[in-house]
């Protein structure tokens, strides 16, 4: 009996495209995947509001600033502005930068540079609608799987009323001021993510939960690099970082 079900089961599963056309089909098939793992009326209404969302497609095809050189790619994202404005902030905004680091062991400067990089301080949000940028990648053949991790938890998410329909984040549907993906929200956000006190403890709390250790360096080689690395998996991104925080660190010499 169980061989006879399985390709009726197979062919209802939500099936990847490579463009628009399949899409509404796609959700109608993801929303029953959805509902058989829980998601409610406000998860499914929510997802069955999205839309194929072109934009993302095309910057998720344009990823060309991580194969840049070091010197190239700093230079691309402002590293030396980052590093500036960095240092004044890590003063103006002493307290909060003191409980955090009392709190989660992450100083300063990498969560300052992490900040700078994601959104320049808040000022760059995206203005993507960020469920319909998910589910559109969920729906893509490129990377499935991890974005349908992602779809998943931004409609537990919109469950929770913590996200909505008209939600707006980045190209691939990061949101807050230090760019979280719905699943990392669901696992390490601790306030709101739109507020700098609340995406930079979060951005620590993540840190902390991959191996951050408290007072140890975090330069290539260093035990809290690793920990920088699962922030971001392109090399020059992590370097950056390593490099721009410990110029935030060292500024008050």
């Amino acid at each position: 009996m169980a061989a006879l079900l399985l390709p009726a089961c197979a062919a209802e599963a939500a099936q990847c495209g490579t463009g628009a056309g399949g899409f509404e089909a796609w959700k109608s098939a993801f929303a029953e995947e959805a509902k058989a793992k829980g998601i409610g009326g406000a998860g499914i209404e929510a997802l069955m509001a999205t839309h194929y969302n072109y934009p993302t497609i095309a910057a998720d095809r344009g990823l060309k600033s991580f194969r840049l050189s070091l010197p190239a790619f700093m230079a691309k994202r402002g590293a030396s502005v980052i590093a500036a404005r960095g240092r004044k902030l890590k003063l103006s905004h002493a307290d909060l930068f003191a409980s955090i680091e009392q709190r989660y062991g992450v100083p300063a400067g990498p969560l300052i540079a992490i900040w700078g990089m994601e959104s320049g301080f808040g000022s760059q949000h995206g203005n993507q609608q960020s469920l319909s940028a998910i589910a559109t990648l969920a729906y893509d053949c490129r990377r499935p799987d991890f974005f349908t991790d992602q779809l998943m938890a931004a409609l537990k998410l919109v469950d929770e009323g913590r996200l909505s329909a008209e939600t707006r984040g980045s190209m691939h549907g990061e949101i807050g001021q230090t760019q979280f993906l719905p699943k990392t929200v669901l696992e390490y956000g601790v306030g709101d993510l739109d507020t700098p006190a609340g995406a930079l403890a979060s951005t620590a709390n993540y840190l902390k939960a991959h191996g951050w250790q408290r007072g140890a360096g975090y330069q290539p080689g260093e035990p809290n690099f690793a920990a920088i690395q699962a922030w971001n998996a392109a090399t020059v991104y992590e370097q950056t970082i390593a490099i721009v925080g410990k110029e935030i660190d060292g500024g008050d010499d």
